[in-house]
């Protein structure tokens, strides 16, 4: 049943007048009852709220222990996961949104570039190694020079060198430019992943083509983006953030550097490319991403802090306002930390095709966050290039799920036909120790008819 709100499940012992009764109350169903039952025959009873029994299910386990299992679950359960990994989704784009307004914000009122980069691995990993060293303490593997080679390339792909280029794009840029080319990741992704041979092209399959294309596509819109501005679609809101309009220039004033800003962007999001291939390798040898991501953010604050001290020296730079606070706190735990924690869970639960079907809304949320608090402007060339970027990554993201499917279909028949094989083989087994006695039998026959004969 659906939809009744209450179950009650009641095992009937026959030798004894008691009856052992569960009662559960909750709006949507999902019962498992695991129990050791010692007897010759139970009777499960189910009924509704309104005490309608049902017909009785006998079960006689002829004397031997029976782990007996309930399991009644709901549709509207179902749906209430999906909705719970959906709504999870939603607030994670909306923290990468926050992320990239609050940056823009405080970069626009004077914060350096390399001074935000540097305080956001930081605080990521001040939030994230006490989950490493609770969570991961007695599963931690042993570490090796390799896997710390590996996890420091990580630091510099993933953080150092993708954080330096992609905050001083963003400074050059729009929020909507940079969720726009965010998009491109899966496609750099599949591009340096062919002539490693991790991914295979595949032209003479559809889902092969339909990659490939969505590639070609995805790199046609990012260089819309860069290469045309075109006529203002939508203009400034009549009504703006104070604080925004006191910041030290305009968000749009960044169209002096409207070419710079996206090719920043889009170099960052490569150097991402790489740092999910090198990842990938840390995740197959090292199985602690809590401790791994933790090392990584480690040795990417000493690079950040090294560099950024480098390019800005002053110490006046450094100082934190209550505005900057807010955001190298805010970039390093919830954006990093609370977001990776929440992404995980969706891939676990859902995949990580589901999770990346959501990229485009971080665009959306970006756009219209941009608009309302920083008086961006949107053009005509961001609008197209951003809707060709985001076409071409569903492509893409479509390819990867046809030949996932496939990948899927062909493992299942090869361990059908090793089931069969192995089948076989045991039958075979079973039968040559049988031939074997009938031709003992047929031998011993023909020596005492022999013996006879001769008598």
């Amino acid at each position: 049943q659906s939809y009744i709100s209450n179950i009650y499940v009641s095992f009937c012992h026959p030798s004894k007048s008691t009856l052992l009764s569960l009662q559960f109350f909750f709006p949507t169903i999902y019962i498992a009852i695991g129990h050791y039952i010692y007897s010759s025959n139970i009777t499960l009873i189910l009924s509704d709220t309104n005490h309608h029994f049902t017909s009785p299910v006998n079960i006689s386990p002829s004397g031997h222990p029976l782990k007996f299992t309930c399991a009644l679950i709901s549709r509207k359960k179902k749906m209430g996961n999906e909705l719970m990994v959906f709504m999870i989704m939603v607030i994670v784009q909306v923290a990468y949104a926050g992320m990239v307004i609050i940056s823009k914000l405080v970069m626009d009122g004077g914060m350096n570039a390399f001074v935000q980069s540097a305080y956001r691995p930081i605080f990521a990993t001040i939030s994230i190694a006490p989950f490493a060293f609770f969570l991961e303490r007695k599963t931690r593997p042993k570490m090796t020079r390799s896997i710390l080679f590996q996890i420091f390339l990580c630091s510099i792909f993933g953080i150092t060198a993708n954080q330096n280029i992609y905050f001083i794009g963003l400074k050059n840029s729009t929020p909507t430019i940079v969720s726009a080319i965010d998009n491109l990741i899966p496609a750099f992704t599949f591009i340096i992943a062919v002539p490693l041979g991790i991914e295979k092209l595949g032209l003479r399959s559809i889902a092969g083509q339909t990659k490939f294309w969505g590639t070609i596509i995805c790199v046609g819109g990012a260089m819309l983006l860069s290469l045309y501005h075109g006529k203002v679609v939508i203009g400034q809101l009549g009504f703006h953030w104070k604080y925004a309009e006191n910041t030290s220039k305009d968000v749009n004033s960044a169209n002096s550097n409207f070419f710079l800003g996206p090719f920043l962007l889009i170099v960052s999001s490569l150097t991402y490319a790489i740092w999910l291939i090198i990842q990938a390798r840390v995740n197959e040898k090292y199985a602690a991403p809590y401790t791994s991501t933790a090392l990584m953010c480690l040795m990417a604050s000493v690079e950040c802090v090294i560099i950024g001290f480098c390019v800005v020296p002053k110490l006046s730079e450094w100082t934190l306002n209550p505005i900057r606070a807010v955001s190298v706190v805010y970039n390093g735990a919830m954006a990093t930390s609370f977001t990776y924690f929440l992404s995980s869970w969706c891939i676990e639960k859902k995949g990580p095709l589901y999770v990346s079907m959501f990229n485009p809304l971080f665009l959306v949320i970006s756009a219209f966050l941009s608009w309302i608090l920083l008086r961006e402007k949107l053009y005509l060339g961001v609008v197209v290039g951003s809707i060709i970027v985001v076409a071409g990554m569903y492509g893409f993201l479509w390819g990867k799920k046809m030949e996932t499917n496939a990948e899927n279909i062909d493992v299942l028949e090869l361990t059908k036909e090793k089931k069969q094989s192995t089948k076989l083989q045991a039958d075979l087994e079973l039968q040559l120790p049988q031939n074997h006695k009938d031709n003992n039998n047929n031998n011993n026959m023909k020596q005492l008819i022999q013996s006879k004969t001769a008598l």
